[in-house]
Order: structure tokens, then C-alpha cells, then sequence
């Protein structure tokens, strides 16, 4: 057993360093993405968007009547309620496409100037809100790889350790009533 944990701690303490340097790395990822996290809350929270209640839209029932204050319900409420709605008041229109026609008609359709305004902000707004959800995938990714950082970073800071205690540390010399002992017992045999 002695030999096989010499074989796999023979690390140096550059090593060492490296690991810990890996633990720092992963600290700092993780407070990076507890701070954006606050951040993509802190944008959203004072929008007041709040999800429809009750729910029109089947994927929406679980989140009916909850505010929108993280990604991934920035997410949920872009696609689900937003495009949904949009879908539903203009099919497959798009701000390009009736704002296109608006223009070749010479600006002077009413009705096409009101879908067009209503088309923009509703991708702009869906558009804002898909940028809150991929800051929060960020922050989730940079929490995921700081606390993997961690892991391995203790781990490989265990085995340079782990082969001081084994291999490197020196020997202890055996106390004075311990020596008596050993003596007593050689002299006797």
C-alpha cells in the first residue's frame, strides 16, 4: 500500500502551487457568477414584469403570476409569452417584413405603422430579455467551473501532501520510554 501511494504522489511542490492556484481561479469564478446573477436580477427586478395570471400558454403555468427576475425566466417569458403573443396577434410577420410594406406604401397606413411599432417593441423587449438570459448562462457556467476548479485543485493539492506525509516527511526518532522498551525486549529473547 506504502508503495503504490509513493507512486501516485510524486508531485512537486510546483504542483502544489499550481493547485492552489486552481482553487483561487475557481473562487474567483464563482463569486464572478454570483455577481452576475445579482446584476441580471437587479436589471429585471425594477422592469416589473410579471408572468400572466393565470397562464395562457401551457409552459407558462408553473411561473403564472411570478415576477421575471432571473435568465432563465427572461428566457421562459421572451419565448413563451412574448413570441407566443406575437404569433398569435401577427402569424409569422416580423418587424422587417411589415415595416418593409409600411415603407413601399409610403408610410401612410395606419394599421401597418401600429403593427410595426407593436412588432418592435416586442422583439426589442424579447431581445432584451434573451440578453438576461445569457448572462445568467454565464454566471451558471462560471459557478459550474469554479466549484469543478475547486474539485480539482483539491484534489491535486491533496497529493503533494499526501506524498510529504508518505514519503517525505522525516522519520521520527522512537521516544526515551519507548527505546527502554525495545531494548528490554531484544535483551530478553
Amino acid at each position: 500500500m506504502r508503495t503504490f501511494l509513493k507512486k501516485i504522489t510524486q508531485l512537486t511542490p510546483v504542483a502544489a502551487g499550481l493547485a492552489a492556484g486552481l482553487i483561487a481561479v475557481g473562487i474567483v469564478s464563482i463569486v464572478g457568477g454570483n455577481y452576475a446573477n445579482t446584476v441580471v436580477r437587479s436589471q429585471l427586478a425594477p422592469q416589473k414584469i410579471f408572468f400572466p395570471k393565470p397562464a395562457e400558454w401551457p409552459a407558462l403555468k408553473s411561473e403564472a403570476g411570478k415576477q421575471v427576475l432571473t435568465g432563465s425566466q427572461a428566457k421562459l417569458y421572451a419565448n413563451d409569452q412574448i413570441l407566443a403573443d406575437i404569433h398569435k396577434m401577427y402569424g409569422n410577420a416580423t418587424y422587417s417584413t411589415v415595416s418593409a410594406k409600411y415603407i413601399a406604401g409610403g408610410m401612410k397606413n395606419a394599421t401597418l405603422a401600429a403593427e410595426r411599432q407593436t412588432l418592435f417593441m416586442g422583439d426589442t423587449l424579447r431581445g432584451l430579455l434573451l440578453g438576461a438570459w445569457g448572462w445568467g448562462q454565464i454566471a451558471t457556467y462560471a459557478i459550474l467551473a469554479g466549484i469543478l476548479l475547486i474539485i480539482i485543485g483539491t484534489l491535486l493539492f491533496v497529493l503533494p501532501v499526501a506524498n510529504y506525509v508518505v514519503n517525505l516527511r522525516p522519520a521520527r526518532e522512537p521516544k526515551k520510554s519507548q527505546a527502554k522498551v525495545g531494548k528490554a525486549a531484544t535483551a530478553g529473547v
